[in-house]
Formats: C-alpha cells, structure tokens, sequence
C-alpha cells in the first residue's frame, strides 16, 4: 500500500508516502528561501506529499536562526523556487505554518517583532543565536486578545500567500511545543480567559486560526499536525489531554480540514502516545489521517494495512536519502544522517546526500 497512488482531497498523490517537517535553518538572507532550499525539495520530490519546514507566518514567530518566512513577497518568490522544483519532478509539497512564540530569542527576530506566547512564563533551556552563540530563550510577553486577532489574520495571510507561491497546501503547526501547541496545553496556558481555563477555552485559539485559513484558501489545502504526550518546549502530559484532543479533532473534522497528522516522539525518548488515544483520534476524523513517528517502510506498510492512518511521514529517512522511496521499493540500504550539519548554512548535509546508482 505504501507505494500506491492517494487522493489528499483534491490533491493527488503519487504513493502514501510524506516527507515530515524538519526545521534545517538554511534561510539565511532575512527568512527568504533560496536556491539552495529548492534544490533540496527538488530532489526529494519522489515523496507522495512534502511538508516543508516550519515557515513563519509572522516576523513575531521567527523565533529561531535562519527559518524561513512567509509574509512579504520576497519569501513568496523565494518559495516560488521550491514549489517550481518540486512540481517540475511530478512531487506535491505543503507548506508548514510554525509560529515559535515563546520559543525564541530577541536576536532571532527582525527589528520590530517581539517574542509573544499565551501567558508571560519563559520556554525552559536556550537556542542558538547567530550573533552570541547559545541564549537563554527571551521572556514572551502575554499576547491580549487584539494580538491572538492579529496572529489569527497572519496565519490566514499566510496561507493566501502560500498559494500564490505555488504551494499546494497548508499544515499548521499544532506540535512540539510551539504557539498553537502553547496555547493547548496548560503548562504553558496559563491564562482565564476566553482562551484559556478550561479545554474548550486552551482549543480556542487553534480552531479559530484554522477557520480563517480554510475561509482564505478552502478546506481541501489546510491540514494540521499535532503531538499529544510530547514533552518539547516545557509542554508535556497533563489532566484530561486525551479528552481535549478528541474535542479538538472533532471540530477540526467538522471544519474539513484536509487531514490531520499525528506526531508520536516515543521515538525519540518521550511518552509514547497511548494506543486507545490514536484510535479515538483517528475515529474522529472523517479525513485523511497521517501517522509520523518512527517508521520504516515495513512498519508503515503495516499501519496502512491495519486502516491506522491513510499515509505515513518519515523524517530523517528523507533528510539522508533523497531517493528514499525508490530505496524503500528496493529494499536498499540507507544513508546515516550527519547529525552536526542538521541546521548549519550550506549545501553538506544539505543537498550532498547520494542516491542508488
């Protein structure tokens, strides 16, 4: 099943397979993708859908070195080479809306942005910083209701923008800690009012940014991906999440969203998501439903057969194996990742990867 052609919506694919979101920090001219970054895409376009790396929707959100962005036209052109690489090779490629909020350094951002989150309480730990190395993240201040209306209008924004990039699609970034996440869980949410105090109130803000992309570019091109029981960004395991992401999945089905991918870290050290939770989740969505964390074609082939997902992503798979999918039908060996050029400027470990032959 995992080589067979899908059907995301309106969008089709060419086999089952989803080259995940990997932050690779090489957008080095103020948030403008490059030819470096379309060359990347380009050679990894065999995947059924890309996501991109996290993309910016905001100056506010660019809470780490050399990501990208995605709200003035120099991105929009910029981006415009990858989406022309990727559809040049027959490959389909959403792009990923990150806002880090509190997840961010003051030096990170342009003149003018600040770092803002649900609640005032700084992101444990440090980030690189370009200018002073290793830094502590930045004290967020509390966003008012006027800047939850405002980031809901940039993440709608971008969305238009995507599409006049040539990006067949938008996933929001509801994982591993980053704004949407920091509102959902109360760890970080630590507000009592209408955004906060309750599940329906920590759900709010992620529902209504959803709402607006789908009323900018159409439900087909809006996915979202999300990561309970992760522990990236102080967020972590609390009371009652499995009954909030139920509620939340529900509603996002409602809204038609094109699908939803689910992120399981256990991977990765953290808690891994409860099996009874994937299956609630999976039964409340009436769309496509992506399982990440993980997997190997064996694997992968085995979750689309049991019906547990619909497509499968794979991360560092495809960061060292641009050809991962002709790899995987082949049964071949792959490449080891070089974990010290994940997010250093430049084309090794970027773009200097071998494929088969």
């Amino acid at each position: 099943m995992l080589f067979e052609s899908y059907a995301l919506g309106t969008t089709p694919l060419a086999n089952r397979t989803v080259m995940a979101p990997m932050t690779r920090s090489r957008a080095v001219d103020r948030g403008i993708p490059n030819a470096l970054m379309a060359q990347y895409y380009g050679q990894r376009a065999t995947a059924g859908l890309i996501i991109t790396e996290g993309v910016s929707p905001s100056p506010n959100g660019l809470g780490y070195a050399r990501i990208p962005g995605l709200f003035n036209a120099e991105q929009v052109a910029g981006w415009r080479l990858s989406t022309d690489a990727v559809h040049a090779r027959g490959g389909k490629i959403f792009v990923q809306l990150m806002h880090c909020g509190r997840v961010a350094h003051q030096a990170n951002l342009p003149a003018g942005a600040h770092v803002t989150g649900p609640s005032a309480e700084v992101c444990p730990g440090e980030m690189w910083t370009d200018a002073s190395g290793m830094q502590p993240h930045t004290a967020p201040v509390a966003m008012r209701e006027a800047d939850i209306a405002a980031a809901i209008a940039e993440y709608a924004h971008a969305s238009k923008l995507a599409i006049e990039a040539g990006f067949d699609g938008v996933e929001l970034h509801a994982a591993n800690g980053y704004l949407m996440e920091q509102f959902l869980n109360p760890h970080v949410n630590k507000r009592t009012d209408g955004y906060g105090g309750s599940a329906e109130g920590r759900n709010r803000f992620v529902l209504e940014a959803a709402q607006a992309c789908v009323a900018a570019i159409g439900d087909d091109k809006v996915g979202i991906r999300i990561s309970p029981y992760g522990v990236f960004n102080g967020t972590g395991e609390f009371d009652g999440v499995d009954a909030q992401y139920t509620a939340l999945v529900e509603k996002l089905s409602d809204l038609g969203l094109v699908y939803v991918h689910q992120l399981d870290h256990s991977a990765m050290g953290a808690p891994a998501v409860p099996a009874a939770l994937k299956k609630q989740l999976r039964a409340a969505f009436k769309q496509t439903y992506i399982a990440a964390g993980g997997f190997d074609a064996a694997s992968a082939e085995a979750v689309l057969a049991s019906g547990d997902a619909d497509l499968v992503a794979f991360g560092r798979p495809f960061l060292c194996n641009p050809d991962l999918v002709a790899r995987m039908q082949a049964g071949a060996a792959l490449n080891a990742p070089d974990m010290s050029t994940f997010y250093t400027p430049g084309e090794k470990g970027y773009t200097d990867y071998p494929v088969l032959g």
